[in-house]
């Protein structure tokens, strides 16, 4: 059995913290180094749901992509919801682990893990890492869809392949315009907005599009290029990475014979739990099926097996 520091070491060479934003909180947040890891949980979120799970599981090393701490704090009293987390995991010796913006930028990363539930062909990244010389790191991926699809057909593939959400799928612009080549950033997304300009996509699939900088990015787009947005919930396109990552874990631990068992969580950890559509949807606009499968009766979360 590894100690917990050789499997952060593993990981940090996935994702190196210098890799991250200067304003991110990334790396080891509770944790012995010389604690034995057996089982890793991977997440989105480091929410006490998680933890509980992580606890169920007997999990020695919980890994998420988002911070628990992003802002700093002064307390990890219990009284707090992030201090009673903090306070489970030292409880029952589970570390926490955070990959946030290193993870996605990097080559595998959170977009590469997108692209590839979309069935999408990467080409190169949205914002290339200008210290990497081989031009595979950065921020989002410009993918080929082979063969292409209308933006109707592409927000229902998107619906059927992302983790079921409240919130679904929305789309901007021409439901039949056809889309070759597509950009996704997973995560929030609208500050890219001047790089998909300038990589003459069709579309843009993301999170977090807020009205404003959706409709002036749109309105100037119109008139000499039509672009499509795809809007998704955010967990949901950062969700798949969970899986790339537990199976690069799992192969780092077969090639140093660690015999880790390394497990993805499939609780909804979006914020959003319902979601209540117009009761006159245009005929022009609306997509044929929901933009949000329902979860399966052997699937009862919603979220991919």
């Amino acid at each position: 059995m590894p100690r917990l520091s050789e499997v952060i070491a593993a990981l940090e060479n996935l994702w190196p913290a210098e890799r991250a934003e200067s304003w991110d909180a990334v790396g080891t947040v509770v944790g012995d180094p010389d604690q034995e890891v057996t089982r890793v949980l991977f997440a989105v979120d480091p929410v006490q749901e998680i933890v509980d799970e992580a606890v169920k599981l007997g999990a020695g090393l919980l890994v998420t992509h988002h911070p628990l701490y992003l802002r700093g704090t002064t307390t990890v009293a219990a009284t707090h919801f992030k201090g009673r987390v903090v306070h489970t995991l030292i409880k029952n010796d589970i570390a926490l682990h955070v990959a946030h913006t290193n993870a996605d930028t990097a080559d595998p990363g959170v977009s590469d893990a997108l692209a590839g539930a979309l069935d999408l062909r990467v080409t190169g990244p949205l914002v290339p890492d200008p210290t990497d010389p081989e031009g595979r790191r950065g921020l989002g991926r410009v993918c080929a869809l082979d063969p292409p699809l209308t933006v109707r057909e592409f927000a229902a593939r998107a619906a059927e392949r992302l983790p079921a959400t409240a919130q679904g799928i929305r789309v901007a612009g021409d439901p039949e315009a056809l889309l070759r080549t597509v950009a996704v950033s997973g995560g929030s997304g609208d500050s890219l907005f001047d790089h998909v300009r300038a990589a003459g996509v069709d579309a843009f699939l993301t999170a977090d599009l807020r009205h404003h900088p959706a409709a002036e990015f749109t309105a100037a787009v119109a008139a000499h290029s039509p672009l499509a947005l795809l809007d998704a919930a955010h967990w949901a396109t950062e969700w798949p990475w969970c899986e790339l990552a537990a199976s690069q874990l799992d192969e780092i631990s077969d090639r140093h014979g660690w015999d880790l068992r390394v497990h993805v969580s499939k609780t909804v950890t979006d914020p959003w739990t319902a979601h209540a559509a117009s009761a006159h949807p245009s005929p022009a606009t609306a997509l044929p099926t929901s933009a949000s499968r329902p979860p399966s009766s052997s699937d009862p979360l919603g979220a991919p097996n």
